[in-house]
């Protein structure tokens, strides 16, 4: 064969497609892709600035006075100097030809607030603490209810309802309940969000006395107390809760008689359905055990009914968090 004769012109375009298994739309396509020319470069419009003008701009914009202004503001500046560089379109288009449109203005610089993680093992190591309001008699009419909670057993070991949210009032309930519940220095931590009484240096310095840690959510993240905000679901939605209470002594009996409720009745779903105060007292794991050999014995005499699986009460949980870290995190406390 002539070495000179091309493989196209013995061959045909279909018959060497059909042999190599490729569409011809698609050898089509790749063989325009490779024959089209650069488009054609655009010229300059007749009325675009000049690179001197251009730069003139971006130097004046570089000067100090102009380095937190707006390029509205360096327009108007300029125009009450009798200089015109450009519109403000221009400004703009010139800024971003060159990567510098940003936030020029002078801005405050918000502090980074730490995700809050707590770990609670046992009763009293963790407290969790929020005020609600509850409605008085009257339209805007408010009481103020204080609660101190422990995040491992759910109990409630303070609560308080007054006529205000006060600091002095949030000092005195818990320094009363770190008393009562024998707190020792360097054991508990206490968590709350950034509220005024939370936040005040009258409990600041108490803490400090006390030698209790405190720590606070981040600013407008509710989720940073989610027991807290639980229990008050809880009180709220409970089935004599009123719309709105006569007087503080009918708030103060209702929350008696709720809290007592709460701490020794109810069988708390997130704590292996026992009560906070058998939890917070130690009496949990034997309920826990009495609870197993009941399932054992029913396993025993139905032990069909439970395809062959014996059954086996709800865990108590090991810990509570604040916030818990990713599980490879945890795992190695």
């Amino acid at each position: 064969m002539d070495a000179t004769v091309s493989l196209s012109e013995i061959v045909s375009k279909k018959a060497a497609c059909a042999a190599m298994a490729i569409p011809r739309a698609t050898f089509y396509r790749h063989q325009e892709k490779n024959t089209v020319a650069e488009p054609p470069k655009r010229p300059a419009p007749p009325l675009a600035l000049s690179p001197a003008e251009r730069r003139a701009i971006l130097d004046v914009s570089h000067e100090q006075r102009f380095w937190d202004a707006t390029p509205y503001q360096m327009y108007a500046t300029l125009l009450d100097e009798g200089q015109y560089l450009g519109s403000v379109r221009t400004i703009y288009r010139i800024l971003a030809a060159n990567n510098e449109v940003k936030e020029r203005r002078k801005q405050v610089s918000r502090p980074r607030y730490k995700k809050p993680e707590l770990l609670a093992t046992a009763p009293n190591e963790v407290w969790s603490w929020d005020i609600t309001k509850l409605k008085g008699p009257a339209k805007w009419n408010y009481f103020h209810l204080y609660v101190i909670m422990d995040i491992f057993s759910r109990y409630v070991v303070g609560w308080m309802v007054a006529h205000r949210e006060s600091a002095i009032l949030a000092k005195r309930l818990i320094e009363e309940t770190c008393i009562k519940q024998h707190i020792s220095e360097e054991q508990l931590t206490l968590h709350a969000d950034r509220g005024s009484s939370m936040k005040s240096k009258l409990v600041a310095h108490l803490l400090a006395d006390l030698g209790v840690t405190k720590t606070h959510n981040r600013p407008h993240v509710s989720n940073d107390n989610p027991y807290s905000e639980s229990q008050f679901k809880t009180l709220k939605y409970s089935p004599g809760f009123p719309e709105r209470f006569g007087s503080i002594q009918d708030a103060r009996g209702f929350c008696q008689k709720f809290f007592l409720w709460y701490n020794t009745v109810h069988k708390h779903s997130g704590i292996a359905l026992v009560t906070p105060e058998q939890v917070h007292y130690g009496q949990a794991q034997q309920i826990l055990e009495q609870r197993a050999e009941v399932l054992e014995a029913a396993f025993k005499d139905h032990e069909k009914r439970f395809k062959g699986k014996m059954p086996k009460p709800f865990p108590l949980p090991k810990a509570a968090w604040i916030n818990k870290p990713d599980e490879s995190q945890a795992n190695l406390l």
